[in-house]
């Protein structure tokens, strides 16, 4: 019998705190009259998700000697991290109650989904980024910024949910806790501007060390990269120039998460380092 090494079963325990977050928020809001305190529980047991899944990663970096982005299990468990950790940043702020559901449901999908496939987590070499500390700022950066727009997917489509309320007149249920389209829009605006700023310095400081070694630079990585800064980039300029507003923006955000996504597979910083393409049993 094969034991679960520590880091991946603190993962294990963290995916399942998010997603039995996420089921007593789903049962509390079946029964219309939230009972007192389920907020706080909620939270509590993303808390306690969140710090089971830092340390899993920490002892995971420890390993590797640096952020522990090598493989696509671990961009996508940070990712996952992220959006939590943004969570506790914006839904205090801005005083969601339903955020702490939808980023639950969220991040523990992700997290799962990133357990259950042995082949997304590849064996790699240690110190990753070859001890450059600029290109690990780079890489975690880059990674953190999709974390605001996963989180920015999430109220973009509060934004739908409760836009669609409002015109069929639905305002019981779920509809009844969620935030304004005026506060939503308000939100959507500062993540897509946090998340294109975090990019923004990702490639700034991927550059200045790229243009004393082009050698080390992947082709494929740069473009999928700069090719997703320039999609939300040119959302963001519309947005500010009211061009693209409302539903036209929501739906905008969620199929550019759904599209960032699919290259999180070439964002990995361990390519142009010792990597054995030989999945963990």
């Amino acid at each position: 019998m094969t034991s679960v090494p520590l880091d991946r079963l603190l993962l294990w325990l963290a995916a399942g705190l998010y997603l039995v977050g996420f089921a007593a928020g789903c049962l509390n809001l079946a029964r219309r009259q939230p009972t007192p305190g389920s907020r706080l529980v909620l939270n509590s047991l993303l808390a306690a998700g969140l710090i089971l899944q830092v340390t899993g990663l920490y002892i995971r970096g420890l390993a590797v000697g640096g952020c522990p982005l090598g493989n696509k299990f671990e961009i996508v468990q940070f990712v996952a991290w992220s959006g939590m950790v943004l969570y506790f940043v914006v839904g205090p702020a801005f005083r969601i109650s339903l955020l702490g559901l939808f980023t639950a449901g969220y991040a523990g999908c992700l997290a799962f989904l990133s357990l259950l496939i042995p082949e997304w987590d590849a064996v790699h070499g240690v110190k990753l980024f070859g001890n450059n500390p600029w290109i690990e700022l780079h890489a975690s950066l880059a990674v953190f910024s999709y974390g605001a727009f996963g989180l920015l997917s999430l109220t973009s489509l509060m934004h739908l949910l409760q836009n669609w309320s409002l015109k069929h007149k639905r305002l019981d249920g779920l509809f009844w806790f969620l935030p304004s389209i005026v506060q939503l829009d308000q939100i959507n605006f500062r993540l897509l501007l946090t998340g294109v700023g975090l990019l923004s310095i990702s490639l700034v400081v991927g550059a200045s060390w790229w243009m004393r070694d082009t050698g080390s630079v992947d082709t494929l990585k740069l473009t999928l990269t700069v090719g997703v800064w320039l999609a939300y980039l040119v959302a963001l300029v519309l947005r500010w120039r009211r061009g693209l507003l409302s539903t036209r923006f929501a739906w905008t955000c969620i199929l550019l998460f759904a599209t960032a996504l699919l290259s999180l597979g070439s964002v990995n910083s361990s390519r142009h380092h010792d990597v054995i393409l030989t999945p963990i049993r």
